[in-house]
């Protein structure tokens, strides 16, 4: 499985990768994350799905950028074009992982700033080739295993928030879905992107270097639960003195819903 956020601010955009690799028993470290800059302008694909499918569409969108890059100045034909080569892909190669009994499973985010762009922007691109726009008002996604970092990110994640507050909400989001699921793992790799500034800032982060943020969230987690007896005891109280034996007082009927027309 994969751990794959892109984030969107006022500032600009972070995007956060594990790198963990799993082939039947086997696993292996490689990168989610391919950046790709080129005539002043900007881009970052992270990836999720079956990574023969990922080299075969990077590579062919790599090929097209290095012929007719020029013809790309803004993000949304970016998209188009990276959609195009994955459906090719899909052309070439569904049919024989078909007979593998294999799907056709590739997710792609893409972010970035091209030079006639007025702002950075993120998609998400599906297996289809269709693509959606990252906006305003939930401006994140995740790719890969969503249950276990998305209810952190719902909660605090907003557009006017800073790169800096992105990566501590990220990481913290990381941490929760390696913490549950067992084929997510360090190292992350990260990528920093400043509005307007075409030029993309990547580091990697290893388990020792992300060791301190989850000793530190395991130990704030277990004090706000500690916490929370406050205002769930009184609950507990009433629930102690309900009359044993007795069922909980059942809700009252809904009224039959009138048919149309009436």
């Amino acid at each position: 499985m994969t751990f794959c956020l892109g984030m969107k601010t006022e500032e600009g955009l972070l995007a956060i990768a594990d790198t963990r690799i799993t082939s039947g028993n086997e696993a292996s470290v490689a990168k989610k994350i391919s950046v790709h800059e080129h005539q002043g302008s900007s881009m970052f694909i992270l990836t999720s799905g079956l990574r023969s499918l990922r080299d075969k569409a990077i590579t062919y969108f790599d090929e097209r950028l290095q012929g007719n890059g020029t013809d790309l100045d803004k993000m949304y034909k970016a998209a188009n074009a990276l959609a195009e080569e994955i459906r090719r892909v899909r052309t070439e190669d569904q049919r024989w992982l078909a007979e593998s009994g294999l799907a056709f499973d590739l997710h792609l985010i893409l972010g970035g700033q091209l030079r006639s762009d007025d702002q950075h922007r993120l998609f998400l691109i599906y297996p289809e080739g269709n693509w959606i726009e990252v906006g305003r008002a939930t401006p994140y996604v995740i790719i890969g295993e969503t249950r276990y970092g998305k209810p952190l990110l719902d909660r605090v994640w907003r557009y006017g928030r800073s790169l800096r507050e992105a990566l501590r909400d990220g990481l913290l989001s990381f941490d929760a879905t390696r913490t549950s699921a067992t084929d997510v793992d360090p190292p992350v790799d990260v990528v920093l992107y400043y509005r307007g500034r075409f030029t993309m800032h990547e580091l990697r982060l290893g388990a020792e270097e992300l060791d301190p943020v989850s000793r530190f969230w395991n130990q704030e987690i277990e004090q706000a639960v500690s916490r929370a007896s406050a205002v769930v005891d009184p609950l507990f109280a009433r629930l102690e003195a309900a009359p044993a034996g007795e069922p909980a007082a059942a809700f009252p009927a809904r009224p039959p819903r009138a048919a149309a027309g009436e």
